[in-house]
């Protein structure tokens, strides 16, 4: 359980590699980077949206495929080849008038660690590298790619009583 004022959370950014999809990547014949992605992650990532939360991606990987899996999920703020996240992060939070404090951020290795240091509620996956752990405020028990995205957006919205909340759940 994270132990933070959840209630105050309004944007929730996540990286990809290692966070939203499994550490280990296969590579498609023409080089291409091939990612599996969770379900249920899924499902917890376009319900956020829904219930109005800003939800974005920071990724420094650079496929397509990325950014067609989460765009379609309604995810508007999908950034790829990000190589200093802070600068994406900087540019939401002037965007949406955001405070750090109202900021989860999920990583999982070193590109991650700068911008975690920045936001209000920095978090991991349970395989997280160890630098990173050593700064989150909530280490899901879930790994990368299953469902750690799940694990926290839905602590988030059970919190602000979002969660299986009619319409936005259920899409009526």
């Amino acid at each position: 359980m994270i132990n933070y004022d959840l209630t105050q959370i309004k944007a929730l950014f996540f990286d990809v590699d290692g966070v939203l999809s499994a550490e280990t990547i296969f590579l498609h014949p023409d080089g291409e980077p091939m990612r599996s992605v969770n379900i249920k992650d899924g499902y917890a990532l376009q319900l956020a949206v829904k219930c109005g939360l800003h939800v974005a991606i920071i990724t420094g990987g650079k496929t397509e495929a990325v950014r067609k899996r989460y765009e379609g999920l309604g995810i508007k703020d999908v950034y790829l080849g990000a190589a200093v996240k802070t600068r994406e992060y900087k540019e939401l939070l002037e965007k949406y008038n955001l405070k750090p404090e109202e900021v989860l951020y999920m990583g999982d290795d070193i590109p991650d660690y700068e911008v975690m240091q920045l936001v209000g509620l920095p978090c991991c996956p349970a395989d997280a590298a160890p630098e990173i752990k050593a700064i989150s405020k909530y280490i899901s028990h879930r790994q990368g790619g299953y469902g750690c995205g799940r694990d926290v957006i839905e602590q988030v919205l059970k919190a602000q009583r979002k969660w299986m909340a009619g319409q936005a759940a259920f899409g009526w």
